[in-house]
C-alpha cells in the first residue's frame, strides 16, 4: 500500500475513533407539543433543556455531550406509543424524560416497548399509582394519593367538610377518585358532587352548573391546566363562592396570566416540587441562575419538574462509565438516594415515586404565591 494512501486511511480511522468516542449521548422525549396540553409538554421541555444546555456548556458528561430529542405526541395514548417505538429505533436513546399523562403512561407500560428495550423515562409525568408501579417509569415527585391524603386532612383540620370534585375522564381521573374515595372515608369529608369532563378537552360547563348546584365548600380539581383554568374562570364568572384547591400538575403560571391576579387570588394548589419563588434550597437557586442567563419562553411553574428530571438522570449517567439503557436503568435501581440539591429523591423502592414530599401554597394579593 502507498504510504500517503496508508496516512489517509489511518487519520479516517482514528477520527471516527475519535467520533465514537465523544458521541452524544442521546435522551428522548415524547410530549405534547400540540393540543391542549401543549403548554405542559413545553414546560417540562423547557425545564430539562434548561439544565442540559448548562451540562453541555461545561462539558458534557465526561466529554460528551447530551442531545435530547423530541417526539410530539399531542398526548394521544397511540401516539406516544407509535412515537416512542419509533425514537427508540431511529435514535437509540440511553433514557426518555418527561412523558405526560396518565393514560398516556399506562399505555406505555401496556405496551411493554421499554421492558423490551430496558430503558426508563425519568420525570414521568404523572402521579397515578399505576403509574409509579411500572418498573421503567420513574416518577420524580409525590404521588397524587399523596397530595389528595394532605389536603383532605388539612381540610378535616380546618372545618371544611363538604367537597365537589372535578375530574378528568380518564386514567387520571380514575386514580383521583380512587384517592378522594380513601382520603374521604378516613377523614370524615362529605362529596356532595363528583363530575368529570371528557379527555383532552376543555369543555368544562357541564361541570361548572353541577358545582353551582351542589353548593360545596371547597372544590378539588383533579384536572389539567387548560381545563382547569376554564373551570377557575367559568365558576368565578357564574358566581361561585367555593374555595378551589388545584393539584400539582395545573400550571399555576398559566392559570394566573390568563385570569390575571385579582381573579386568581385564593386559588390554592398542592406543592410537590421545589417553588421557584423560594429560593431556600440549591436546586432551586440553581434554577433560578440558570433561567436568568438564558432564553427558554417556555418556561413556567411546571418546568421545575424537567429541570429536576433532567439533573437526575445526569447523576445516573455520571455513574454509568458507558451509557447505554441498561446501564442507565441499573444506576437508577441503585440510586438509594440522590441529592439533587436540597431535594432527594430515591428509585430503589418498588414504588418509583422517588418523593412524598406535599406541601400547600396560594396565589395571594396582586399574583404573590404564598406558602
Amino acid at each position: 500500500m502507498l504510504p500517503a494512501l496508508r496516512r489517509s486511511l489511518l487519520a479516517v480511522a482514528v477520527g471516527a475513533a475519535a467520533g465514537a468516542a465523544h458521541a452524544d449521548i442521546v435522551v428522548a422525549q415524547v410530549a405534547p407539543f400540540s393540543g391542549p396540553q401543549a403548554v405542559t409538554g413545553r414546560a417540562i421541555h423547557a425545564g430539562a433543556k434548561l439544565y442540559i444546555d448548562a451540562v453541555n456548556a461545561r462539558g458534557g458528561v465526561r466529554g460528551q455531550r447530551i442531545k435530547l430529542v423530541t417526539r410530539d405526541d399531542a398526548q394521544k395514548p397511540e401516539e406516544t406509543v407509535r412515537l416512542v417505538k419509533e425514537v427508540l429505533q431511529q435514535e437509540a436513546p440511553v433514557a426518555l424524560i418527561g412523558t405526560v399523562g396518565t393514560s398516556n403512561l399506562e399505555a406505555l407500560a401496556r405496551d411493554g416497548v421499554l421492558d423490551k428495550y430496558r430503558v426508563s423515562m425519568v420525570g414521568a409525568v404523572s402521579g397515578a399509582a399505576s403509574v409509579a408501579q411500572s418498573r421503567s417509569l420513574r416518577v420524580v415527585k409525590a404521588s397524587y394519593h399523596d397530595e389528595i391524603d394532605s389536603l383532605f386532612s388539612k381540610l378535616s383540620q380546618l372545618g371544611l367538610k363538604r367537597v365537589g370534585v372535578v375530574f378528568q375522564d380518564d386514567g387520571l381521573g380514575k386514580d383521583v377518585n380512587a384517592g378522594v374515595d380513601k382520603a374521604a372515608r378516613r377523614y370524615g369529608i362529605t362529596l356532595v358532587s363528583s363530575t368529570g369532563y371528557p379527555r383532552n378537552t376543555t369543555d368544562v360547563t357541564p361541570a361548572v352548573n353541577n358545582m353551582l348546584k351542589a353548593g360545596p365548600q371547597v372544590i378539588f380539581l383533579g384536572a389539567t391546566t387548560a381545563a382547569a383554568v376554564q373551570f377557575v374562570k367559568q365558576y368565578g364568572a357564574a358566581g361561585g363562592q367555593a374555595t378551589m384547591y388545584g393539584m400539582s400538575i395545573i400550571d399555576t403560571e398559566a392559570l394566573l396570566k390568563t385570569l390575571g391576579p385579582d381573579r386568581a387570588r385564593g386559588y390554592a394548589f398542592s406543592v410537590v416540587l421545589p417553588l421557584s419563588s423560594k429560593p431556600d434550597r440549591e436546586v432551586v437557586r440553581e434554577y433560578l441562575r440558570l433561567s436568568e442567563a438564558g432564553q427558554y419562553p417556555d418556561l413556567s411553574a411546571r418546568s421545575m419538574e424537567g429541570f429536576i428530571a433532567a439533573k437526575a438522570l445526569v447523576k445516573a449517567l455520571e455513574k454509568t462509565p458507558r451509557p447505554s439503557a441498561e446501564s442507565v436503568t441499573a444506576a437508577l435501581d441503585a440510586a438509594a438516594e440522590l441529592d439533587l440539591g436540597g431535594y432527594r429523591l430515591d428509585f430503589s423502592k418498588a414504588d418509583r415515586s422517588g418523593s412524598r414530599y406535599v406541601d400547600f401554597a396560594m396565589i395571594g394579593d396582586g399574583g404573590r404565591i404564598v406558602q
